[in-house]
């Protein structure tokens, strides 16, 4: 297998990521000023830092602060509060042919009935899926929303360490997980509606990989039902993708991938120095991306048993990928491979994408507001944290500000 190296530009062919005028066509001015305040505040460290402080502190006091929360951070990362609320985000988004990824977001809790009640939100998201396919063509979960934390860091450890045994209640709290995840993956078949199951961090990955490749034993015979998440930044995880595949063909199921560079580096890194084992992330953004295309490439020359998603925010990614369908003739509509970026950041790859013809969609997360702070103080941390990320999205808005501006005098 050879690997080409990623274009460096951001035109191919008819496809360009510099229209802004397609990549916010769907924001009024009124959205797109709010948008560029935000990220012109997101793009100072220190702001987002002690904003994040004072959110905290606020909710915690009983603050009244929910309505500017819901006009600023929630609005431009969240699609609403229950699936519901997120149809109006469905329509604006089908309206440019971009799919809606329907991610109920609501973390850290840690009882039964809230994983009951997950299990429950998640099967919601899958019947109003199914209703309609063309404008939801997937829907998400992870997998620690439906179980203890510590019981799948437990269960990962047995996994490849005999001596670590789990006791007959964990015995137990393990089946009601796999009946939990049964159940939507059930539901999922029942409503032809692909399911991605979220990677998340590597001591407790195994067990979720051990679970999604039952789901797709069971569930992924003819088509691709069930996708688990493969995190490139990790140094196994292209290894862990084909080693899946390999045992797909030999077992007679299809393999569902969603390719993603990652969300954990700097935890992955704290944890493997703090408890002295080899750090499990790449050396570089240069072999994460060396990797990345690797997966993408392997994705492509396996087609036959994988049907892929490449979930990235980098523009020569999509880009390579592009070449690559080009290269093997996959055509643009193909329902095996698709692109997706999360709700309120990268329109600019997202609606130049869809509008020529690519199959696109947005993860777009929701839950109650005070739940779903988690997600979006991520959010505001990860646009600081990755090199560029929220300068991009300020340059690009301030470029579409500016082309308004010329076209009506005013904004």
């Amino acid at each position: 297998m050879r690997t080409a190296e990623i274009p460096v530009k951001k035109k191919l062919n008819d496809i360009s990521f510099e229209d802004t005028q397609v990549a916010f066509s769907y924001k009024t001015d009124a959205d797109l000023w709010k948008s560029y305040v935000l990220f012109a505040s997101i793009n100072r460290n220190w702001l987002v830092s002690s904003g994040t402080k004072l959110i905290r502190f606020a909710l915690k006091s009983g603050l009244p602060i929910d309505t500017l929360l819901k006009t600023t951070l929630f609005k431009q990362f969240c699609g609403g509060e229950d699936v519901e609320d997120c149809e109006k985000t469905i329509q604006i988004l089908s309206r440019y042919h971009v799919g809606t990824i329907l991610d109920y977001s609501v973390e850290g809790e840690k009882t039964q009935a809230a994983f009951d009640e997950t299990e429950k939100e998640t099967i919601a998201t899958l019947y109003k899926a199914g209703k309609n396919p063309v404008n939801i063509p997937f829907s998400v979960f992870k997998t620690t929303g439906l179980a203890q934390y510590s019981l799948l860091e437990k269960m990962s450890a047995s996994l490849t360490n005999d001596a670590i045994k789990l006791s007959e209640k964990e015995k137990k709290e393990v089946e009601r997980l796999k009946e939990r995840i049964n159940n939507i993956c059930k539901v999922a078949f029942e409503q032809n509606v692909r399911i991605f199951i979220d990677a998340e961090e590597t001591w407790v990955q195994d067990a979720i990989d051990a679970i999604a490749y039952e789901m797709m034993e069971k569930y992924n015979q003819e088509k691709v039902i069930v996708y688990n998440t493969y995190q490139l930044y990790t140094t196994t995880a292209f290894g862990k993708l084909q080693n899946a595949t390999y045992m797909g063909k030999e077992k007679g199921f299809k393999i569902g991938a969603k390719i993603v560079r990652g969300a954990y580096m700097e935890k992955e890194s704290a944890r493997a120095r703090r408890l002295g084992y080899a750090d499990p992330i790449q050396p570089s953004k240069s072999t994460t991306d060396k990797a990345f295309n690797e997966a993408l490439v392997f994705c492509i020359e396996n087609k036959e048993t994988i049907d892929f998603c490449a979930g990235t925010h980098n523009e020569q990614s999509c880009l390579y990928l592009i070449s690559l369908m080009e290269k093997y003739n996959i055509a643009r509509e193909d329902k095996g491979v698709w692109f997706a970026q999360l709700f309120g950041m990268s329109d600019h790859i997202s609606f130049n994408l869809a509008k020529t013809g690519y199959n696109v969609a947005k993860y777009v997360p929701y839950g109650p507001l005070k739940s779903v702070m988690p997600y979006l103080f991520r959010r505001a941390a990860e646009n600081t944290s990755v090199a560029g990320q929220s300068s991009r999205e300020l340059n690009l808005i301030t470029k579409e500000v500016a082309r308004r501006r010329r076209g009506k005098g005013r904004l």
